[in-house]
């Protein structure tokens, strides 16, 4: 898989998995609408396409002599329904097959599609496994589910074809986003030495976003036989909202001695998301296991805020996708 696209390339993830590809000595094509801008390494095997991957035309040109597709592209995160929903629909759903449909055809042999453990909705099992039922509560895991069979339509011994879906990403990236939810503890332990809990019991997964690069390129190195129509969450840590906000503020104290102590401040919340994912297929079928813990990730943070590297971290929307994209109007 020498020559690799990465739709929404120039994302939260796609700034720390682009490089390592390159460094991995592949070629990247990066395809990114770029509301954010773009701060990916001047490298000799990169080549960054400024789209929209509702533009089929352009996006199908770039399909040409690709290995594979790693698909990111999305509008991202549940707080999406502040937006219109057609926007969300047209990028997360309506565009996908007929892009799955042109990779094919260029001959790209691997299609990855990066889908969400947010599907899972509400869950009270234990371990909620890749085949529990998908109870969506918002528009974007609704779509992000809605996608998951439409790849499956077109597998083929030619054309491999996996779904993940990840657990809400974490840590620091050259293009951070701080609305997720280990972020956004980190950010205000850090920055205001007061932690709001929105209610608390809701259970969350989260992986270090190295551990998210690393399964990644994991799905571009495995064998056809081990993953061709096969789903896998990948998560590690599963934690409340309320264990969190605890491990956050105990690691930000260790790291910032010398400032005041961190309070916790807990409050009502409508928000019911909540499910605890198991990852035990992907160990089992491929020996995968995250390396990183989520307190690694509030250190990376806290190391990226004292270096100066995440300015104005509550009033730019650089750092927000939804308010970026109101920002941005995008249509």
């Amino acid at each position: 898989m020498s020559n690799v696209l990465i739709t929404g390339g120039a994302g939260y993830v796609g700034h720390v998995l682009a490089p390592r590809l390159l460094e991995r000595g592949h070629n990247v094509t990066v395809y990114d609408v770029l509301h954010f801008g773009c701060r990916l390494p001047n490298h000799p095997n990169l080549r960054v396409v400024q789209g929209d991957i509702r533009d089929t035309a352009r996006l199908g040109a770039c399909f040409g002599r690709q290995d594979a597709v790693l698909h990111l592209a999305c509008v991202s995160n549940d707080a999406s329904f502040e937006l219109d929903e057609n926007l969300s629909k047209t990028i997360n759903y309506d565009c996908f097959e007929p892009m799955v449909i042109m990779a094919k055809r260029a001959g790209v042999r691997r299609f990855v599609y990066c889908s969400s453990a947010s599907v899972y909705g509400v869950s009270d099992s234990r371990d909620v496994t890749e085949d529990h039922p998908l109870v969506p509560l918002t528009l974007y895991n609704k779509f992000k589910g809605l996608c998951e069979p439409l790849l499956m339509k077109h597998k083929a011994d030619d054309f491999t074809c996996v779904v993940i879906r990840p657990a809400t990403v974490c840590g620091y990236s050259p293009r951070t986003r701080l609305d997720l939810s280990v972020n956004i503890l980190t950010n205000h332990a850090v920055n205001k030495r007061v932690i709001t809990v929105f209610g608390g019991n809701q259970m969350r997964p989260n992986l270090h976003i190295e551990d998210m690069v690393d399964a990644y390129e994991l799905m571009l190195t495995a064998s056809h036989e081990k993953i061709h129509g096969e789903t896998f969450n990948i998560g590690f840590q599963n934690h409340s909202i309320a264990e969190l906000a605890r491990m956050v503020k105990r690691v930000v104290e260790e790291q910032q001695p010398e400032l005041p102590p961190i309070d916790i401040v807990t409050t009502p919340s409508n928000d019911f998301r909540s499910y605890h994912v198991n990852s035990d297929k992907i160990r089992r079928a491929l020996g995968f296991a995250p390396k990183r813990s989520i307190e690694d990730a509030v250190r990376d943070l806290v190391r990226a805020f004292r270096n100066c590297l995440l300015p104005n971290s509550f009033d730019d929307d650089w750092y927000y996708n939804v308010r970026r994209m109101k920002r941005v109007a995008a249509q």
